[in-house]
Protein backbone atom coordinates (compact mmCIF):
# COMPACT_ATOMS: atom_id res chain seq x y z
CA UNK A 1 0.00 0.00 0.00
CA UNK A 2 1.00 3.33 -0.74
CA UNK A 3 0.56 5.42 2.41
CA UNK A 4 -1.79 7.88 1.70
CA UNK A 5 -0.56 9.03 -1.56
CA UNK A 6 -3.58 10.42 -3.19
CA UNK A 7 -1.44 11.42 -6.49
CA UNK A 8 -2.55 8.87 -9.05
CA UNK A 9 0.48 7.01 -10.80
CA UNK A 10 1.14 7.06 -14.39
CA UNK A 11 0.12 3.30 -15.13
CA UNK A 12 -2.32 2.41 -18.16
CA UNK A 13 -4.34 0.74 -16.21
CA UNK A 14 -8.13 1.16 -17.00
CA UNK A 15 -8.95 1.23 -13.67
CA UNK A 16 -7.18 4.36 -13.12
CA UNK A 17 -7.65 6.32 -16.61
CA UNK A 18 -10.41 6.51 -18.59
CA UNK A 19 -8.98 6.88 -21.78
CA UNK A 20 -9.48 10.47 -22.42
CA UNK A 21 -6.30 11.82 -20.13
CA UNK A 22 -8.58 12.30 -17.42
CA UNK A 23 -8.38 10.35 -14.11
CA UNK A 24 -11.13 7.89 -12.67
CA UNK A 25 -11.52 9.20 -9.18
CA UNK A 26 -14.23 6.68 -8.16
CA UNK A 27 -12.18 3.77 -8.98
CA UNK A 28 -8.83 5.14 -7.22
CA UNK A 29 -10.71 6.21 -4.17
CA UNK A 30 -12.29 2.80 -3.60
CA UNK A 31 -8.87 1.02 -4.20
CA UNK A 32 -7.47 3.26 -1.51
CA UNK A 33 -10.50 2.23 0.88
CA UNK A 34 -9.59 -1.57 0.51
CA UNK A 35 -5.90 -0.64 1.07
CA UNK A 36 -6.95 0.94 3.93
CA UNK A 37 -9.56 -1.41 5.54
CA UNK A 38 -6.82 -4.17 4.44
CA UNK A 39 -4.52 -2.44 6.82
CA UNK A 40 -6.76 -1.86 9.76
CA UNK A 41 -7.30 -5.56 9.35
CA UNK A 42 -4.07 -6.47 9.41
CA UNK A 43 -3.72 -4.63 12.65
CA UNK A 44 -6.96 -6.80 14.24
CA UNK A 45 -9.54 -3.96 13.40
CA UNK A 46 -11.42 -5.59 11.59
CA UNK A 47 -14.63 -3.54 10.00
CA UNK A 48 -13.09 -0.04 10.78
CA UNK A 49 -16.48 1.60 9.59
CA UNK A 50 -15.29 3.83 6.27
CA UNK A 51 -19.41 3.78 5.73
CA UNK A 52 -20.60 7.22 5.83
CA UNK A 53 -21.50 7.82 9.18
CA UNK A 54 -23.17 11.34 10.84
CA UNK A 55 -20.27 10.26 13.75
CA UNK A 56 -17.22 12.54 14.02
CA UNK A 57 -15.81 10.27 15.71
CA UNK A 58 -17.58 6.98 15.87
CA UNK A 59 -18.38 5.56 19.47
CA UNK A 60 -18.57 1.73 18.61
CA UNK A 61 -15.00 2.11 17.39
CA UNK A 62 -13.92 3.56 20.55
CA UNK A 63 -15.71 1.60 22.88
CA UNK A 64 -14.16 -1.92 20.39
CA UNK A 65 -11.05 -0.88 20.22
CA UNK A 66 -10.48 0.10 24.43
CA UNK A 67 -12.28 -2.86 25.44
CA UNK A 68 -9.92 -5.00 22.94
CA UNK A 69 -7.13 -3.32 24.97
CA UNK A 70 -8.66 -4.00 28.43
CA UNK A 71 -9.63 -7.89 27.14
CA UNK A 72 -5.63 -8.46 26.51
CA UNK A 73 -4.24 -7.11 29.95
CA UNK A 74 -7.19 -8.65 31.93
CA UNK A 75 -9.66 -7.28 33.75
CA UNK A 76 -10.10 -8.48 37.39
CA UNK A 77 -13.86 -8.99 38.54
CA UNK A 78 -15.42 -6.63 41.46
CA UNK A 79 -15.54 -8.86 44.87
CA UNK A 80 -17.59 -8.29 48.31
CA UNK A 81 -13.69 -7.41 49.92
CA UNK A 82 -12.65 -4.49 46.74
CA UNK A 83 -16.23 -2.80 47.66
CA UNK A 84 -15.82 -3.19 51.83
CA UNK A 85 -12.55 -1.24 51.49
CA UNK A 86 -13.22 0.82 48.78
CA UNK A 87 -15.81 2.37 50.74
CA UNK A 88 -14.12 2.39 54.22
CA UNK A 89 -11.41 4.17 51.98
CA UNK A 90 -13.82 6.81 50.71
CA UNK A 91 -15.80 7.20 54.47
CA UNK A 92 -11.67 8.25 55.59
CA UNK A 93 -11.27 10.76 52.85
CA UNK A 94 -14.57 12.15 52.47
CA UNK A 95 -14.21 13.16 56.20
CA UNK A 96 -10.42 14.59 56.04
CA UNK A 97 -11.49 16.56 53.15
CA UNK A 98 -13.72 18.48 54.68
CA UNK A 99 -11.04 20.25 56.52
CA UNK A 100 -8.92 20.62 53.19
CA UNK A 101 -11.28 22.14 51.17
CA UNK A 102 -14.08 24.99 50.88
CA UNK A 103 -15.57 22.40 48.31
CA UNK A 104 -18.52 19.75 50.03
CA UNK A 105 -18.48 16.10 49.31
CA UNK A 106 -19.76 15.62 45.82
CA UNK A 107 -23.64 14.61 46.23
CA UNK A 108 -24.04 12.46 42.95
CA UNK A 109 -24.42 9.09 43.63
CA UNK A 110 -22.46 6.72 41.88
CA UNK A 111 -20.47 2.71 41.59
CA UNK A 112 -17.26 3.76 43.77
CA UNK A 113 -15.59 0.40 42.84
CA UNK A 114 -14.77 -0.15 39.25
CA UNK A 115 -13.19 -3.34 37.04
CA UNK A 116 -11.25 -2.21 34.61
CA UNK A 117 -13.96 -2.89 31.65
CA UNK A 118 -16.02 -0.69 33.95
CA UNK A 119 -13.80 2.50 33.71
CA UNK A 120 -13.72 2.36 29.99
CA UNK A 121 -17.62 2.42 30.51
CA UNK A 122 -17.78 5.19 32.77
CA UNK A 123 -15.41 7.31 31.12
CA UNK A 124 -15.88 6.88 27.25
CA UNK A 125 -18.62 9.53 27.09
CA UNK A 126 -16.20 12.22 28.83
CA UNK A 127 -13.32 11.24 26.25
CA UNK A 128 -15.44 11.49 23.27
CA UNK A 129 -16.74 14.96 24.36
CA UNK A 130 -13.16 16.40 24.59
CA UNK A 131 -11.41 14.99 21.94
CA UNK A 132 -14.81 15.21 19.05
CA UNK A 133 -13.47 18.81 18.11
CA UNK A 134 -9.84 18.05 17.19
CA UNK A 135 -11.75 15.27 14.90
CA UNK A 136 -13.89 18.28 13.16
CA UNK A 137 -10.82 20.55 13.06
CA UNK A 138 -9.27 17.41 11.24
CA UNK A 139 -12.18 16.99 8.47
CA UNK A 140 -12.70 20.86 7.96
CA UNK A 141 -9.34 21.13 7.31
CA UNK A 142 -9.26 18.27 5.01
CA UNK A 143 -12.51 19.75 3.41
CA UNK A 144 -10.64 23.25 2.68
CA UNK A 145 -7.52 21.25 1.02
CA UNK A 146 -9.92 19.42 -1.13
CA UNK A 147 -12.28 22.27 -2.16
CA UNK A 148 -8.52 24.43 -2.65
CA UNK A 149 -7.73 21.68 -5.19
CA UNK A 150 -10.91 21.54 -6.98
CA UNK A 151 -10.62 25.32 -7.63
CA UNK A 152 -7.44 24.61 -9.17
CA UNK A 153 -8.47 22.60 -11.45
CA UNK A 154 -11.03 24.39 -12.49
CA UNK A 155 -7.98 26.47 -13.99
CA UNK A 156 -6.87 23.83 -15.88
CA UNK A 157 -7.57 23.08 -19.99
CA UNK A 158 -10.28 20.86 -20.98
CA UNK A 159 -7.46 18.27 -21.64
CA UNK A 160 -5.72 17.69 -18.83
CA UNK A 161 -8.27 18.97 -16.27
CA UNK A 162 -9.16 15.61 -13.67
CA UNK A 163 -12.39 15.65 -13.00
CA UNK A 164 -12.08 15.08 -9.22
CA UNK A 165 -15.80 14.41 -7.27
CA UNK A 166 -14.85 16.36 -4.29
CA UNK A 167 -17.55 15.18 -1.96
CA UNK A 168 -17.11 11.70 -2.92
CA UNK A 169 -13.71 11.78 -1.81
CA UNK A 170 -14.19 14.27 1.11
CA UNK A 171 -16.78 11.91 2.44
CA UNK A 172 -14.18 8.87 2.13
CA UNK A 173 -11.64 11.09 3.96
CA UNK A 174 -13.98 12.17 6.54
CA UNK A 175 -15.13 8.45 7.65
CA UNK A 176 -11.24 7.09 7.69
CA UNK A 177 -10.19 10.48 9.44
CA UNK A 178 -12.51 9.48 12.06
CA UNK A 179 -11.95 5.90 11.94
CA UNK A 180 -7.94 6.84 12.74
CA UNK A 181 -8.83 8.92 15.43
CA UNK A 182 -10.92 6.77 16.79
CA UNK A 183 -8.86 4.01 16.82
CA UNK A 184 -6.29 6.13 18.34
CA UNK A 185 -8.46 7.19 20.92
CA UNK A 186 -9.62 3.73 21.81
CA UNK A 187 -6.08 2.02 22.25
CA UNK A 188 -5.10 5.18 24.46
CA UNK A 189 -8.42 4.55 26.70
CA UNK A 190 -7.51 0.90 26.70
CA UNK A 191 -4.23 1.60 28.10
CA UNK A 192 -5.54 4.22 30.41
CA UNK A 193 -8.03 1.54 32.19
CA UNK A 194 -4.99 -0.53 32.74
CA UNK A 195 -2.54 2.31 35.13
CA UNK A 196 -5.79 4.51 36.35
CA UNK A 197 -6.35 4.39 39.59
CA UNK A 198 -9.86 6.02 39.24
CA UNK A 199 -11.81 8.32 37.08
CA UNK A 200 -10.57 11.84 38.11
CA UNK A 201 -7.06 9.95 38.01
CA UNK A 202 -6.42 11.68 34.96
CA UNK A 203 -7.63 15.29 36.50
CA UNK A 204 -10.07 15.68 33.33
CA UNK A 205 -13.76 16.52 34.02
CA UNK A 206 -15.03 12.96 32.30
CA UNK A 207 -18.35 11.79 34.35
CA UNK A 208 -21.28 13.70 34.55
CA UNK A 209 -23.10 13.37 37.23
CA UNK A 210 -19.35 14.00 39.02
CA UNK A 211 -18.97 11.24 41.92
CA UNK A 212 -15.53 9.49 42.86
CA UNK A 213 -14.64 5.82 42.13
CA UNK A 214 -11.55 3.71 42.52
CA UNK A 215 -10.35 1.07 40.15
CA UNK A 216 -9.01 -1.74 43.02
CA UNK A 217 -7.09 -3.63 40.77
CA UNK A 218 -4.61 -0.49 39.18
CA UNK A 219 -4.14 0.18 42.93
CA UNK A 220 -3.12 -3.28 44.15
CA UNK A 221 -0.33 -2.37 41.41
CA UNK A 222 0.52 1.03 42.03
CA UNK A 223 1.00 -0.45 45.14
CA UNK A 224 3.60 -2.93 44.26
CA UNK A 225 7.15 -2.68 45.24
CA UNK A 226 6.61 -0.07 47.74
CA UNK A 227 7.09 -0.85 51.07
CA UNK A 228 3.45 1.07 52.76
CA UNK A 229 0.59 -0.56 53.82
CA UNK A 230 -1.61 -1.02 51.24
CA UNK A 231 -4.50 0.47 53.08
CA UNK A 232 -2.84 3.98 53.49
CA UNK A 233 -2.37 3.27 49.79
CA UNK A 234 -5.58 2.42 49.08
CA UNK A 235 -6.82 6.36 51.03
CA UNK A 236 -4.30 8.14 49.52
CA UNK A 237 -5.56 7.71 46.22
CA UNK A 238 -8.98 8.04 47.70
CA UNK A 239 -7.92 11.50 48.82
CA UNK A 240 -7.00 12.40 45.40
CA UNK A 241 -10.12 11.02 43.73
CA UNK A 242 -12.94 12.85 46.33
CA UNK A 243 -10.77 16.01 45.60
CA UNK A 244 -11.16 15.54 42.09
CA UNK A 245 -14.49 14.85 42.28
CA UNK A 246 -15.07 17.67 44.83
CA UNK A 247 -13.56 20.56 42.37
CA UNK A 248 -15.54 19.25 39.20
CA UNK A 249 -18.55 19.04 40.78
CA UNK A 250 -18.35 22.42 41.88
CA UNK A 251 -16.58 24.13 38.93
CA UNK A 252 -18.88 22.18 35.83
CA UNK A 253 -17.60 25.05 33.38
CA UNK A 254 -14.16 23.42 33.61
CA UNK A 255 -15.79 20.74 31.22
CA UNK A 256 -16.49 23.87 28.42
CA UNK A 257 -12.84 25.11 29.76
CA UNK A 258 -10.98 22.75 28.38
CA UNK A 259 -12.98 21.68 25.23
CA UNK A 260 -12.74 25.37 24.60
CA UNK A 261 -8.95 25.21 24.79
CA UNK A 262 -9.03 21.70 22.20
CA UNK A 263 -11.33 23.52 19.96
CA UNK A 264 -9.53 26.58 19.83
CA UNK A 265 -6.53 24.43 18.42
CA UNK A 266 -8.40 22.21 16.56
CA UNK A 267 -9.84 25.58 14.33
CA UNK A 268 -6.34 26.45 13.39
CA UNK A 269 -5.67 23.39 12.07
CA UNK A 270 -4.41 23.88 8.37
CA UNK A 271 -3.14 20.76 6.68
CA UNK A 272 -0.03 22.45 4.08
CA UNK A 273 0.62 19.42 1.75
CA UNK A 274 3.79 21.19 0.44
CA UNK A 275 5.17 21.23 4.26
CA UNK A 276 3.97 17.55 4.57
CA UNK A 277 5.77 16.27 0.94
CA UNK A 278 8.59 18.12 1.95
CA UNK A 279 8.72 16.26 5.63
CA UNK A 280 7.52 12.69 3.69
CA UNK A 281 10.94 13.22 1.30
CA UNK A 282 13.46 14.03 4.07
CA UNK A 283 12.13 11.00 5.91
CA UNK A 284 12.65 8.67 2.74
CA UNK A 285 15.79 9.99 2.02
CA UNK A 286 16.71 9.51 5.62
CA UNK A 287 15.48 5.74 5.54
CA UNK A 288 17.59 4.90 2.60
CA UNK A 289 20.77 6.31 3.87
CA UNK A 290 20.19 4.32 7.16
CA UNK A 291 19.67 7.42 9.63
CA UNK A 292 16.24 5.83 10.56
CA UNK A 293 14.80 2.70 10.95
CA UNK A 294 11.56 4.21 9.13
CA UNK A 295 10.12 1.78 6.56
CA UNK A 296 7.88 3.12 3.59
CA UNK A 297 6.91 -0.16 2.71
CA UNK A 298 5.72 -1.07 6.53
CA UNK A 299 2.33 0.78 7.29
CA UNK A 300 2.70 0.23 10.63
CA UNK A 301 6.35 2.19 10.30
CA UNK A 302 4.25 4.95 8.65
CA UNK A 303 1.56 5.19 11.22
CA UNK A 304 4.33 5.39 14.12
CA UNK A 305 5.49 8.39 12.20
CA UNK A 306 2.34 10.05 11.83
CA UNK A 307 1.88 9.33 15.73
CA UNK A 308 5.24 10.58 16.81
CA UNK A 309 4.26 13.69 14.69
CA UNK A 310 7.03 13.59 11.43
CA UNK A 311 4.31 14.54 8.92
CA UNK A 312 2.79 17.25 11.04
CA UNK A 313 2.68 21.16 10.22
CA UNK A 314 4.40 23.54 12.42
CA UNK A 315 2.30 24.95 14.65
CA UNK A 316 0.17 28.80 14.64
CA UNK A 317 1.02 30.93 17.15
CA UNK A 318 -2.91 30.88 17.91
CA UNK A 319 -2.48 26.64 18.35
CA UNK A 320 0.27 27.19 20.90
CA UNK A 321 -1.62 29.68 22.96
CA UNK A 322 -4.29 27.51 22.66
CA UNK A 323 -1.81 25.04 24.05
CA UNK A 324 -0.37 26.54 26.67
CA UNK A 325 -3.54 27.49 27.97
CA UNK A 326 -4.77 23.93 28.55
CA UNK A 327 -1.34 22.79 29.70
CA UNK A 328 -1.92 25.50 32.53
CA UNK A 329 -5.44 24.26 33.18
CA UNK A 330 -4.19 20.48 33.31
CA UNK A 331 -1.11 22.10 35.67
CA UNK A 332 -3.67 23.60 38.02
CA UNK A 333 -5.64 21.11 38.66
CA UNK A 334 -3.13 18.32 39.18
CA UNK A 335 -1.39 20.84 41.46
CA UNK A 336 -4.83 21.54 43.37
CA UNK A 337 -5.46 18.06 44.22
CA UNK A 338 -1.56 17.60 45.57
CA UNK A 339 -2.10 20.22 48.00
CA UNK A 340 -5.19 19.28 48.91
CA UNK A 341 -4.16 15.75 49.66
CA UNK A 342 -1.59 17.14 51.61
CA UNK A 343 -3.17 18.65 54.09
CA UNK A 344 -6.08 16.35 54.12
CA UNK A 345 -3.86 13.80 55.26
CA UNK A 346 -1.41 16.25 57.56
CA UNK A 347 0.43 13.71 59.89
CA UNK A 348 -2.55 10.70 59.32
CA UNK A 349 -0.86 9.08 56.60
CA UNK A 350 3.02 8.04 58.03
CA UNK A 351 3.97 7.93 54.63
CA UNK A 352 2.32 10.89 52.76
CA UNK A 353 5.70 12.39 51.82
CA UNK A 354 6.52 9.26 50.15
CA UNK A 355 3.20 8.38 48.00
CA UNK A 356 3.34 12.55 46.93
CA UNK A 357 7.03 11.75 45.35
CA UNK A 358 6.39 8.44 44.39
CA UNK A 359 3.69 10.10 42.39
CA UNK A 360 5.41 12.61 41.35
CA UNK A 361 8.05 10.72 39.58
CA UNK A 362 5.75 8.59 38.02
CA UNK A 363 3.63 11.18 36.64
CA UNK A 364 6.46 12.83 35.08
CA UNK A 365 7.47 9.95 32.79
CA UNK A 366 3.79 8.70 32.10
CA UNK A 367 1.38 11.22 33.53
CA UNK A 368 -2.24 9.23 32.08
CA UNK A 369 -3.21 12.48 30.45
CA UNK A 370 0.15 13.17 28.95
CA UNK A 371 -0.10 9.87 26.94
CA UNK A 372 -3.12 10.84 25.53
CA UNK A 373 -2.68 14.94 24.79
CA UNK A 374 0.99 13.89 23.38
CA UNK A 375 -0.38 11.17 20.67
CA UNK A 376 -2.90 13.83 20.12
CA UNK A 377 -1.35 17.44 20.12
CA UNK A 378 2.32 16.43 20.98
CA UNK A 379 1.47 18.51 24.47
CA UNK A 380 3.74 18.03 27.13
CA UNK A 381 2.69 19.08 30.79
CA UNK A 382 6.24 19.52 32.22
CA UNK A 383 7.06 18.36 35.73
CA UNK A 384 8.30 21.98 36.21
CA UNK A 385 4.71 23.59 35.60
CA UNK A 386 2.61 20.69 37.73
CA UNK A 387 5.23 21.42 40.78
CA UNK A 388 4.94 25.32 40.21
CA UNK A 389 0.82 25.08 40.34
CA UNK A 390 1.29 22.96 43.44
CA UNK A 391 3.13 25.61 45.32
CA UNK A 392 1.21 28.50 44.02
CA UNK A 393 -1.78 26.71 45.69
CA UNK A 394 -0.05 26.55 49.11
CA UNK A 395 0.81 30.00 49.01
CA UNK A 396 -2.25 31.40 48.34
CA UNK A 397 -3.83 29.13 50.98
CA UNK A 398 -1.30 30.45 53.22
CA UNK A 399 -1.35 33.85 52.38
CA UNK A 400 -5.61 33.92 52.30
CA UNK A 401 -7.40 31.61 53.33
CA UNK A 402 -9.00 27.91 52.27
CA UNK A 403 -12.18 29.71 50.79
CA UNK A 404 -10.15 32.22 49.12
CA UNK A 405 -8.14 29.86 47.64
CA UNK A 406 -10.76 27.61 45.86
CA UNK A 407 -13.03 30.52 44.91
CA UNK A 408 -10.21 31.40 42.63
CA UNK A 409 -11.74 28.33 40.52
CA UNK A 410 -14.68 30.40 39.75
CA UNK A 411 -13.23 33.83 38.57
CA UNK A 412 -10.66 34.24 35.90
CA UNK A 413 -7.61 31.25 36.23
CA UNK A 414 -4.15 32.54 36.93
CA UNK A 415 -1.50 32.09 33.47
CA UNK A 416 1.81 29.83 33.90
CA UNK A 417 2.93 33.33 34.67
CA UNK A 418 1.29 34.20 37.44
CA UNK A 419 2.11 30.67 39.14
CA UNK A 420 5.52 32.17 39.99
CA UNK A 421 3.73 35.42 42.09
CA UNK A 422 1.01 34.71 43.36
CA UNK A 423 1.13 36.84 45.85
CA UNK A 424 0.37 39.68 42.84
CA UNK A 425 -2.29 37.28 41.36
CA UNK A 426 -3.89 38.02 44.57
CA UNK A 427 -3.37 41.72 44.41
CA UNK A 428 -4.66 41.71 40.62
CA UNK A 429 -7.81 40.37 41.44
CA UNK A 430 -9.18 41.61 44.51
CA UNK A 431 -11.63 45.03 44.37
CA UNK A 432 -10.17 47.86 46.52
CA UNK A 433 -12.55 48.63 48.94
CA UNK A 434 -12.37 52.29 48.09
CA UNK A 435 -13.52 52.87 43.56
CA UNK A 436 -13.11 56.59 43.92
CA UNK A 437 -10.00 56.45 41.95
CA UNK A 438 -11.06 54.10 39.16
Amino acid sequence: MTPFGFTPDNSDDAEKNNGDGSVDFAAMMQKMQQEIQDQFSKLGMADPGFAPSSEVLPKTIVRDTAKKFVTAKGSAPIGANDVAKVNEAFAIAELWLNEATFFPQSTAIGNPTLARTDWVDSTLKGWQSCVEPLALGLTSAMSELLNDSAGENLGMSPESQMQIPVEMIATLLRSFIGTLMATQLGQSIGGLAGTSTGIHDVGLPLVDPVSPALVPENINEWARDLDIPIDEVRIFHALRESAGARLFAHNPWLVSYIKSAISEYARGIHIDINAIQNQAQELFEASTSGATDFDPTNPESFTMALNEGIFTPEETPTQREALVKLETVLALVDGWSETIVAIAAGDRLPNISALQETLRRRRATSAPTQQLFSNLFGLQVSPRLAREASSFWKSVGTLRSVEVRDQIWSGILPTSEDLLTPENFLTSIEIPDDLSSL
